[in-house]
């Protein structure tokens, strides 16, 4: 059974930084695709990032392009979203999802797997 655990959000100040981690336990799979999703109150989920290991591609929102780094730690099974020049409007809950399998591309697909979330908040 695949679990997905979050750590590594907080309240930053405008323009700070954080490191979310996501690591990832039960499976030992080749091809996945893995994804940051976020959602603030209120709001609909949108996806944040995601990379697709059959190529190594990453995608960014267009929000988050310039600012927001995903990679990866292949040998600790972990994910991370490096996130600099927060802003408020980057306040949400982060969430880490995965899909196993083959994929070309990991934009706009379903996600199998999710963790319980972790806070950010951004705020004076």
């Amino acid at each position: 059974q695949v679990q997905l655990v979050e750590s590594g959000g907080g309240l930053v100040q405008p323009g700070g930084s954080l490191r979310l981690s996501c690591v990832a336990s039960g499976f030992t799979l080749e091809y996945y695709i893995i994804g940051w999703f976020r959602q603030a109150p209120g709001k609909e989920r949108e996806g944040v990032s995601c990379l697709t290991s059959s190529s190594g591609s990453r995608n960014y929102a267009d929000s988050v392009k310039g600012r927001f780094t995903i990679s990866t730690d292949n040998a600790k099974n972990t994910v991370y979203l490096q996130m600099n020049r927060l802003k408020p409007e980057d306040t949400a809950v982060y969430y880490c999802a995965l899909s196993k399998g083959w994929y070309s591309r990991c934009a706009d697909q379903t996600y199998g797997y999710w963790g319980q979330g972790t806070q950010v908040t951004v705020s004076s």
